[in-house]
């Protein structure tokens, strides 16, 4: 979106489009003054803008401010709905949270962040607020390193242009080279390992899903309430039906890696 605009570009719709993405969890709730300045349009122009997304939906006004609607919902839940992916790996997903007895997550990157498709609790008194359409930053999540594992330095330097990347946790990498360096160490794995990386005193274990080409389509991880996956006996089961999970789902998308060419994870005490 920061190319230059198609040549049948409808400004119109284009402005519509990019108010809706002015919303966000730290921009609940707008003004039309707001989303004027933020588009630098004309206010009038931004309340007729903001009136027709109320019309049709996609915004709902609370007071003299706006929010999004449920159409945006709709939407959203019915792209997730429409993914091949997460057909196949609801069983998959709930299979592992029996296992486990941990949340299992299924996520695909869309563009710099991660977005959580599909995802199975166990009954417990873990709590997480984390749901079906839940965001993260690809580079501060094992997640997100998982489902760039095998982006070449051209893909990444085009989706991490800036000279520093957002501190997103104590842990998060800084710069593109560390990230580089965490990336070249889960492929060697083949799987991504979380002890209080993103948020402290939550862990995880993750694993690239991948298609008929080969490439990465998805990720599979579980979620734990632990600062650390000690023992050691427990880090490698989890890694193991984590990565035995995505090697499934893997399977049915088509996946049929030469013989020679499956890796199987290596499990290691080094952590990231």
């Amino acid at each position: 979106m920061n190319g230059p605009a198609p040549r049948y570009n409808v400004p119109g719709l284009e402005r519509g489009l990019r108010m809706l993405q002015l919303f966000d969890r730290g921009h609940r709730l707008l003004t039309p003054a707001e989303m004027a300045r933020a588009l630098a349009i004309p206010r009038s122009t931004a309340f007729r803008l903001a009136q027709t997304l109320e019309f049709l939906g996609f915004l709902q006004r609370e007071g003299e401010r706006y929010g999004i609607g449920t159409a945006v919902l709709r939407l959203g839940f019915e792209y997730i709905a429409s993914l091949e992916v997460a057909d196949l790996a609801r069983p998959v997903i709930e299979r592992l949270r029996d296992q486990t007895g941990l949340s299992s997550q299924l996520v695909i990157r869309d563009g710099r962040e991660v977005v959580v498709v599909l995802k199975a609790s166990p009954a417990s008194s873990f709590a997480t607020n984390v749901t079906v359409g839940t965001r993260f930053p690809a580079h501060a999540t094992i997640l997100g390193r998982v489902l760039l594992m095998d982006a070449d330095d051209a893909v990444l330097g085009a989706l991490y242009p800036e000279s520093a990347l957002p501190a997103v946790s104590a842990s998060s990498p800084r710069t593109l080279a560390e990230l580089k360096r965490l990336l070249h160490a889960d492929r060697a794995r083949g799987h991504a390992i979380s002890e209080s990386f993103f948020e402290h005193g939550i862990s995880a274990v993750a694993a690239p899903v991948r298609n008929e080409s080969g490439a990465i389509a998805a990720a599979i991880s579980v979620t734990t309430q632990r600062p650390t996956l000690e023992p050691a006996e427990l880090r490698e089961r989890l890694v193991r039906q984590v990565a035995a999970a995505a090697v499934e789902l893997s399977h049915q998308l088509n996946h049929r890696p030469a013989a020679q060419t499956v890796v199987q994870p290596r499990l290691s005490s080094r952590l990231n």
